[in-house]
């Protein structure tokens, strides 16, 4: 699995790698990445913005899906829930860890709880993944 931890953090999307998300360990059943929260993340009141927050779960979600998924396989988010219980402020770390309730052929379900660097709860993520044939870009759609 460290080579697949190199290779995400090496290859990052763009919006992911603008958030500064940094995985700490890839496996199967179990992701942790962290960001460490910037101006630029703050809703203005120097508190991470939630949309900030619910993206580090949506990121650890869908890689989890990814490296559970058949080959030639593509992933979305099709449901996300969030609870904000604490903010994150400015200069803190917080770190997402990611754990799958379900792994089925079409859909994955995964629970993301988000902790500030202190240990305190700032939220818990759980969301859906929907998992389908991958298509190539201008490839007809089928059916």
């Amino acid at each position: 699995m460290d080579d697949m931890l190199s290779r995400f953090n090496r290859r990052m999307p763009p919006f992911p790698a603008w958030l500064g998300i940094h995985f700490l360990s890839i496996e199967k059943d179990r992701l942790v990445a962290e960001v460490l929260v910037r101006e630029d993340h703050s809703n203005g009141q120097g508190v991470m913005h939630g949309g900030a927050i619910m993206s580090l779960a949506d990121t650890l979600g869908a890689v989890g899906t990814i490296i559970n998924m058949l080959a030639n396989s593509m992933t979305v988010t099709l449901e996300s829930k969030t609870n904000f219980i604490a903010a994150a402020l400015i200069g803190q770390r917080i770190i997402g860890e990611a754990t799958p309730v379900h792994q089925g052929r079409t859909t994955q379900v995964w629970t993301t709880r988000i902790t500030r660097e202190d240990g305190k709860l700032v939220a818990v993520v759980t969301q859906t993944q929907i998992v389908m044939p991958a298509r190539l870009p201008g490839a007809p759609k089928q059916g």
